[in-house]
C-alpha cells in the first residue's frame, strides 16, 4: 500500500551567514523605521513627518539628478580625451564619489529617518572619500586573494592596454602554423616581432 507521502530526503547545503543575517538585518531596520516615524509623529505630529518624507524625497531625486549628470559629464570627457589621443591614465576630480552620491540620494528617497541620516552623512565629501578609499582596498585585496583565474585576473588583464588606451586583442600563433603556445614560449608575442 502506497501512501502519497514523500521520502525523506538528504539535508541540503548549509546556509551562510550572510544569508540567514541579512534578511533579519533589514527587517530589524524597518521595524525600526517604523517605530521612530509613529514616535515622531506622536511628538510633533502627522504633518511634520509627511513634510519629512516628501522633503526626503525630493532632495533625494535632486542628489540622484546631479550625481547623474556629472557621472555622464566625466564619462563624455574621457571619451573625448581618448578620441583626442590623450590616454585616460588619471581618473578627472571628482568622479570617485558619484557612486556614494547616488547611494545616498537613493537613501534620502527611502521613507524612514535612519535612511535619511544615513544619506545625509553620504552627501558630506569626506565621508563619500573615506568610503572610497575603503572601498578600493577591499576590492584590490579581494582581487589578489582571488588568485590566478579569476575575476579579479581578468581585472588585471583589461587594464594591459597600448600606449593610445586601446585594448590589444590577438590570438598566440606557434612558430609551426598552429594555435597555442610553443614549448620555448616567454609568453604572447606581436606578429612584428621575431
Amino acid at each position: 500500500m502506497t501512501t502519497g507521502a514523500m521520502p525523506p530526503t538528504a539535508p541540503g547545503p548549509k546556509r551562510s551567514r550572510a544569508r540567514t543575517l541579512v534578511p533579519l538585518g533589514i527587517a530589524a531596520w524597518l521595524v525600526l523605521e517604523v517605530w521612530l516615524l509613529t514616535l515622531v509623529a506622536g511628538a510633533t505630529g502627522g504633518l511634520t513627518v509627511f513634510a519629512l518624507l516628501v522633503g526626503g524625497a525630493v532632495l533625494g531625486g535632486a542628489v540622484i539628478k546631479r550625481a547623474g549628470r556629472r557621472a555622464f559629464r566625466t564619462l563624455t570627457e574621457t571619451l573625448q580625451r581618448q578620441q583626442g589621443g590623450h590616454p585616460a591614465e588619471t581618473t578627472p576630480p571628482g568622479s570617485s564619489g558619484n557612486g556614494f552620491l547616488m547611494l545616498g540620494g537613493l537613501l534620502l528617497m527611502i521613507p524612514g529617518l535612519i535612511s535619511d541620516a544615513a544619506g545625509l552623512l553620504l552627501l558630506a565629501p569626506p565621508v563619500r572619500s573615506l568610503l572610497g578609499r575603503y572601498a578600493e582596498r577591499s576590492l584590490e585585496r579581494r582581487m589578489r586573494a582571488a588568485g590566478p583565474g579569476s575575476l579579479g585576473d581578468a581585472f588585471q588583464q583589461a587594464r594591459i592596454h597600448r600606449p593610445d588606451g586601446k585594448v590589444v586583442q590577438g590570438e598566440v600563433i606557434r612558430e609551426d602554423g598552429g594555435p597555442g603556445r610553443s614549448s620555448g614560449d616567454d609568453g604572447p608575442r606581436s606578429p612584428l616581432t621575431p
